[in-house]
């Protein structure tokens, strides 16, 4: 009850800073204006090809990579593989290191000229998350982005891409796996009408209330305990047009429970047996706000079950242990005296629950 009384004394002493103060509930009506080009637009499998000096590139995985050359074709289904000559870049920090992926997740930067009918109109940078330990963790991840994509429209768009990945020095034989194209910041802000907001060491009791609280429920929902708002660990801050507090966007989802990656370990500060189990990291809210915050995920509980239910590229076992996982939280957020104690009491381990995680960046 201490840990309590402290943490409500502390968050009502920032109250004046955020609670109540919240930009419009979303900007759907805002890409129904702009165009933002065709390839988010789908959901469909997209089968692109990749040729790149594949041992340069696997190699290159230091502080500061460099640019690749390499060439992009797409399939279509009338006209033939269209060409598109790139540059590639190795990034990311957990998954960049060859002790932890076989092969690094991707910056394609593409050409300003492009061919308007291409897929990729419009697209200029575009993140490739590539196939780690298992290409499970692939479709795993996508569904988490479109699990929040469901949510609120502040939220990176993810595609499904099959890869084939050739040695334009022929030392390697070709290797085809899946990955997903992931949308890239800029354009992200642009579609939600706001700008990018990079100062760090913003305290979440400064962030907009509404979409702060989203985001920790959203995080707890999903197991993941993997990012930071003073630190932007995995976290993207937006400044919205005529908003007076910035937006947060959560991304990289790989460490989270739902997605059930070996690999995933929580922080020891935290105190947790495994990523699969919760824990709220939030700032303790009002229960109006919270109350809004819940009707927002149960709105989308249908269309959130329907991504794993006949999927055919999500095994049967998985598939049962995850909408398990899911009917676990709306049980939480259903029950009052649950959302007391494990999202308001911190599930009795406040002082974890206030851990700061500054990750690799």
């Amino acid at each position: 009850m201490k840990h309590y009384l402290y943490l409500v004394a502390f968050w009502a002493w920032f109250a004046p800073c955020t609670f109540g103060q919240s930009v419009s509930s979303d900007t759907a009506k805002v890409e129904k204006k702009a165009n933002f080009g065709p390839l988010f637009k789908n959901d469909d499998v997209i089968k692109l090809r990749i040729v790149t000096n594949i041992k340069a590139l696997q190699k290159d995985r230091g502080a500061s990579p460099s640019n690749h050359w390499a060439e992009l074709y797409y399939a279509r289904k009338k006209k033939g593989d269209l060409k598109i000559p790139i540059k590639l870049k190795v990034r990311g920090n957990f998954r960049k290191a060859s002790k932890n992926c076989i092969f690094p997740p991707l910056l394609l930067d593409l050409p300003q000229k492009k061919d308007k009918n291409s897929i990729f109109e419009r697209q200029n940078r575009l993140k490739l998350v590539t196939h780690c330990q298992s290409e499970e963790y692939i479709f795993n991840e996508y569904l988490v982005y479109r699990m929040y994509n469901l949510i609120t429209n502040y939220s990176f768009r993810a595609r499904i891409a099959q890869v084939t990945y050739e040695d334009s020095a022929g030392l390697q034989k070709p290797v085809t796996s899946y990955a997903f194209l992931l949308e890239d910041e800029d354009d992200m802000a642009k579609r939600n009408k706001a700008k990018d907001y990079t100062i760090k060491q913003i305290p979440m009791p400064r962030i907009d209330s509404l979409q702060m609280a989203t985001v920790a429920v959203f995080e707890y929902m999903i197991g993941n305990t993997d990012w930071s708002v003073p630190y932007l660990h995995n976290i993207k801050l937006l400044a919205p047009k005529g908003g007076k507090y910035p937006i947060p966007v959560p991304y990289d989802f790989d460490h989270s429970g739902i997605v059930e990656a070996k690999y995933a370990q929580p922080a020891e500060q935290l105190e947790l047996a495994s990523v699969r189990e919760r824990l709220y990291r939030g700032l303790t809210y009002p229960p109006a706000l919270l109350q809004q915050v819940f009707a927002r995920f149960k709105a989308a509980k249908p269309e959130i079950y329907a991504l794993y239910q006949n999927n055919p590229h999500l095994k049967p076992g998985y598939v049962k242990r995850t909408l398990r996982y899911l009917d676990d939280f709306y049980s939480i957020i259903d029950n009052p005296k649950d959302v007391k104690r494990l999202l308001i009491y911190g599930g009795g381990k406040p002082q974890a629950a206030g851990v700061v995680i500054k990750g690799l960046n």
